[in-house]
C-alpha cells in the first residue's frame, strides 16, 4: 500500500503532527491521508499568536498572494504536484476532475487578483491610508473591523477557498478550519502562502473535532462559517459571524420562449456536478412547467455515469452507502411531487464501492411547494408553476435568481427584495460568478468599515 499523505496542522509555530489523527479515505474506502486534529490548547495558542502578529505591508501581501496563487495552481507544494493534487481531490471528494482542474486555476487567478477584487467593496469616497493627502480636509478611511478572521470551510467545492484570500489581502490574519471531507485544498493553499511570503503567524490551518470548532470562532474578531440551515440558525444573530448557508438558487421563466433558454437551465442545474450553492434547484415557469421539465430531463438523462477522474465525468460520485443515504432523503421528501427523472432512484453503482448520483427532475403543483427549497449535493431540480398573481414570495430566500422576463416592475421588486442576493436577467446561468460581482454581498462589506479622519 502507498504511504499515507501526511496532512499536518499548520499552526503559528509551523507544521504540527498530532497524536489525534483522522484517516481520509477515497471513494472506495481506501485510506489516502492522515489529517492531524489539534486540541483546544493548540487552538488557543495559535489564535493568540495571530492576534499578536503584525500585518504585512499591502505591497508585500499583494506580491505574496500572486506568488502563492501561481505555486498552488502549477507548482509542487509539500511534495505534491498540481496534477497529483487534482487527482486526489477528485478521488476523495467525488467531484469531476474537470471541475477540480478549473477550480485549481481559478484559485490561482483569484489569489493574484485578491487585493484588486477588494477594491469593488470600498466606498468611492474612502481612501486606504490616513496619510492620504485627502485626509487633510477630512476623508473617510477604509479600515478593518478587526485583525483575526476565522473560517469554518466547506468541502463541497475547492472554490470556497477563494473568498477568504480577500481577508488576507486586506491585512487580516486568517485561521481556517478545513472540512474533513476535503482538507487537501486548504492545506495546499496555506502551505503555498507560507512558502510565498506569509509568515506562520499570518495564516494557520486548524483541523479540529466538533467539540473544539467553536473555539476558533470565539477567539477570532470576525468569522465566516459554511453549512446548512443549522449554521444559519446558530450564527444568524451574531454580528461577528457571516453564515454561508444553502443557496437555493432559482430560475424564473416568463413568456413562451423557454426553448431558447434550455441550455442555460441545464447548465445552471448541472455545472460543478450540481454541488454548488449557485446551482439552480428550482425553476418557476409562467404557464405549464411540464414541457420545460421534460426537455431538461431529456438533456440531463444523457449525461453518462463515469468515475470522477474520467475527463468526461460531469456528475458527482460518493461512497455507495452515502449516495444511497442522499437518495433516501430525496425519495422521502417527494411527498406527492411528480417524478420526471430519477423517481425510481438516483444512484448508479460503479461496482467499486462508489456510486454516481444521477440527475433528478420533479414537478410540483404549486409555487409554494416546500420541495422547491430542497438543496442536495447533485443535480436535483424542482419545476413549479408560477403566475403574476403569485408575486415574488416563492422566489425569495435565494442566492442567485435568473429571471427571463420583460417586466421592469417585476425586476424592480426582485432587486429590492433583501432576501434575493443576486438577480441575473436574460440568458445568464445561475453559476456565473466573475470576481467583480458580489457573491453574498462583497466580503469587504463585512470585513471593513469607514472611519473619518481629519488632519489640520
Amino acid at each position: 500500500m502507498d504511504e499515507l499523505i501526511r496532512l499536518d496542522a499548520l499552526g503559528a509555530g509551523g507544521p504540527y503532527h498530532s497524536r489525534s489523527r483522522q484517516t481520509i479515505t477515497e471513494l472506495t474506502g481506501t485510506p489516502v491521508a492522515e489529517l492531524s486534529l489539534v486540541p483546544r490548547l493548540f487552538v488557543q495558542r495559535s489564535m493568540a499568536a495571530l492576534h499578536e502578529a503584525r500585518t504585512l505591508p499591502a505591497h508585500d501581501r499583494v506580491a505574496a498572494l500572486t506568488r502563492a496563487g501561481r505555486l498552488f495552481a502549477t507548482g509542487v507544494v509539500d511534495g505534491i504536484a498540481a496534477e497529483k493534487y487534482q487527482h486526489i481531490v477528485s478521488r476523495v471528494s467525488g467531484m469531476p476532475i474537470t471541475v477540480v482542474r478549473s477550480a485549481t486555476s481559478g484559485i490561482g487567478r483569484r489569489a493574484a487578483e485578491a487585493y484588486r477584487t477588494t477594491r469593488y467593496a470600498r466606498p468611492e469616497g474612502a481612501v486606504d491610508d490616513w496619510r492620504d493627502p485627502l485626509t487633510r480636509n477630512g476623508q473617510a478611511v477604509w479600515t478593518r473591523r478587526g485583525d483575526v478572521f476565522a473560517v469554518h470551510a466547506a468541502g463541497n467545492h475547492p472554490g470556497v477557498h477563494t473568498l477568504w484570500l480577500e481577508a488576507l489581502a486586506l491585512g487580516y490574519r486568517v485561521a481556517v478550519r478545513p472540512s474533513r471531507r476535503e482538507p487537501f485544498t486548504p492545506h495546499r493553499l496555506i502551505t503555498a502562502l507560507r512558502e510565498s511570503g506569509f509568515g506562520d503567524d499570518q495564516v494557520v490551518l486548524l483541523p479540529t473535532d466538533y467539540t473544539v470548532a467553536d473555539d476558533i470562532i470565539r477567539d477570532a474578531d470576525l468569522a465566516m462559517v459554511y453549512g446548512g440551515e443549522e449554521v444559519v440558525n446558530k450564527y444568524g444573530n451574531d454580528v461577528r459571524v457571516l453564515p454561508q448557508g444553502p443557496g437555493r438558487s432559482k430560475i424564473l421563466l416568463t413568456g413562451h420562449d423557454w426553448e431558447t433558454h434550455l441550455g442555460m437551465i441545464v447548465e445552471s442545474v448541472s455545472a460543478f456536478g450540481g454541488t454548488a450553492c449557485v446551482n439552480a434547484t428550482a425553476v418557476f415557469v409562467e404557464g405549464d412547467p411540464a414541457p420545460v421539465a421534460e426537455a431538461v430531463a431529456e438533456r440531463l438523462s444523457a449525461i453518462p455515469s463515469l468515475p470522477p477522474e474520467d475527463d468526461g465525468a460531469v456528475l458527482p460520485v460518493q461512497p455507495v452507502a452515502d449516495a444511497h443515504a442522499i437518495e433516501k432523503y430525496l425519495l422521502d421528501h417527494v411527498n406527492g411531487a411528480t417524478p420526471v427523472l430519477g423517481g425510481d432512484g438516483v444512484v448508479d453503482d460503479l461496482g467499486d464501492g462508489s456510486g454516481v448520483l444521477r440527475p433528478a427532475v420533479f414537478l410540483v403543483d404549486r409555487p409554494d411547494a416546500p420541495q422547491t427549497g430542497i438543496e442536495l449535493s447533485f443535480p436535483c431540480v424542482w419545476f413549479a408553476p408560477w403566475s403574476r398573481a403569485d408575486g415574488i414570495e416563492p422566489l425569495r430566500n435565494t442566492l442567485v435568481l435568473t429571471a427571463i422576463t420583460q417586466d421592469a416592475g417585476l425586476v424592480d421588486r426582485l432587486v429590492e427584495d433583501p432576501s434575493i442576493r443576486n438577480v441575473y436577467l436574460g440568458d445568464t446561468p445561475t453559476y456565473l460568478m466573475p470576481p467583480w460581482v458580489p457573491h453574498d454581498a462583497y466580503l469587504g462589506e463585512f470585513l471593513m468599515r469607514t472611519k473619518g479622519v481629519i488632519r489640520t
